[in-house]
């Protein structure tokens, strides 16, 4: 299957990240809500906003909605140097405290443009609060 090109060039800028987002991500991903997009270069902030749908019965946002939330803005952050991405090779995120009553910040920065590989770290926190939620590390290859 062939990949069809980026709907703009590469950088991502505030301008184009809608686009790429929409062109990027399979619907499922996008279903998570993810709003309110800023890119600079190396860096990518959303907002994940607090849903119903995305909570377990105790009202915490579950696990796999942060870890779809932090790799998918670690991927626009990446998107912000002029190669595309090949994936995610490498994710490890630390849950520090429930995901509950309140929308959350997810921001990216990349930590080192390499040869073949970007390093990112990533953090987790609530928008009203700033109270950090959770950590994480990845890895994407070029």
């Amino acid at each position: 299957m062939a990949i069809s090109a980026p709907p703009h060039p590469l950088p991502v800028t505030n301008e184009t990240v809608k686009d790429f987002y929409e062109w990027l991500f399979a619907p499922w991903v996008k279903e998570i809500g993810l709003r309110d997009f800023s890119v600079a270069p190396g860096q990518a902030i959303a907002v994940l906003p607090q849903s119903e749908k995305l909570q377990f019965v105790s009202g915490a946002v579950c696990g796999q909605v942060i870890m779809s939330a932090v790799d998918t803005v670690a991927s626009l952050a990446v998107a912000t140097t002029e190669r595309l991405a090949r994936g995610t090779v490498y994710q490890h995120t630390h849950f520090l405290r429930p995901a509950m009553s309140s929308d959350m910040r997810v921001e990216a920065n990349v930590l080192r443009f390499g040869k073949s590989s970007a390093f990112i770290e990533a953090k987790v926190t609530f928008l009203a609060s700033g109270e950090l939620v959770a950590h994480a590390s990845l890895e994407f290859a070029f």
